[in-house]
């Protein structure tokens, strides 16, 4: 029903930056916040940073000031700008989004992306 599919993953070395995307697709009739998590092998996944409908942004305190996350609320997009990469950010990253798909308020759910790596290494 709804599918979001990300981007922009790879091998950067430390100190550069990348871009990843998530785009959203199928029957949403509104998304509400969005969110990038990230999962380390034997750890528990965490959010990394979201975003409101209207804007407002929160970030762990490990990635403030080095990950933008926006959204483009036309286009059903949410990208996260990561600059200053280091080896502690290595680890697959999720997109989320709360979307409703039907009229009633039991048709929001959670959804998310498949997963991209990424890899910070010299």
């Amino acid at each position: 029903q709804v599918q979001l599919v990300e981007s922009g993953g790879g091998l950067v070395q430390p100190g550069e930056s990348l871009r990843l995307s998530c785009a959203a697709s199928g029957s949403i009739l509104d998304i509400s916040t969005m969110a990038w998590y990230r999962r380390v092998p034997g750890k528990e996944r965490e959010q990394v940073a979201s975003i409101t409908f209207d804007g407002v942004t929160a970030y762990i305190d490990a990635v403030k000031d080095r990950f933008t996350i926006s959204r483009d609320n036309y286009k059903n997009t949410l990208s996260l700008q990561m600059n200053s990469l280091n080896p502690e950010d290595t680890a697959v990253y999720y997109c989320n989004m709360r979307c409703r798909t039907g009229p009633s308020w039991g048709s929001w759910s959670n959804y998310w992306g498949q997963g991209t790596q990424i890899t910070v290494a010299s």
